[in-house]
């Protein structure tokens, strides 16, 4: 079973992510549980504690935005498991590249894209080529 963190201050935004992959997003990934956050400070924990296989983050999150949460995850945390940030605008999807996050999907988000991308990513997570150092293929 994968871990699937949704970061949001809104639980709205939560339940769509939630609601959009579904607890068996792809047979052969198997079957995911959420974990549920609204704090910036316990998400960093929880990866610190390698309670999460990928990070589901709301770039409009407040206090602590999904995209500055990202880029400091994956600056701070070895190991860091891939990131999605939810951003409002298609054109946005630049700011992915600052934050250092694996893909960019934005919201309200399209339940099959959004099924798509975590697949892919905890796919690629699990592959042996990824546990040598090789990076998913998944971007913004």
């Amino acid at each position: 079973m994968s871990t699937v963190l949704v970061y949001a201050d809104k639980p709205d935004v939560r339940e769509r992510v939630k609601l959009a992959i579904g607890p068996l997003p792809d047979p052969e990934v198997g079957p995911v549980e959420f974990l549920e956050m609204a704090d910036g400070a316990a998400v960093i924990d929880a990866v610190d504690h390698r309670e999460a296989d990928i990070c589901i983050l709301d770039a409009e999150a407040a206090p602590v935005g999904g995209m500055g949460l990202s880029r400091q995850i994956k600056n701070e945390i070895p190991d860091c498991p891939p990131t999605v940030l939810l951003v409002a605008r298609r054109d946005d999807r630049w700011l992915g590249i600052w934050s250092q996050a694996d893909a960019v999907v934005t919201h309200p988000v399209d339940p099959a894209e959004l099924a798509e991308v975590v697949v892919a990513l905890l796919r690629a997570r699990r592959s042996p080529a990824r546990r040598v150092g090789s990076a998913p293929a998944v971007g913004a």
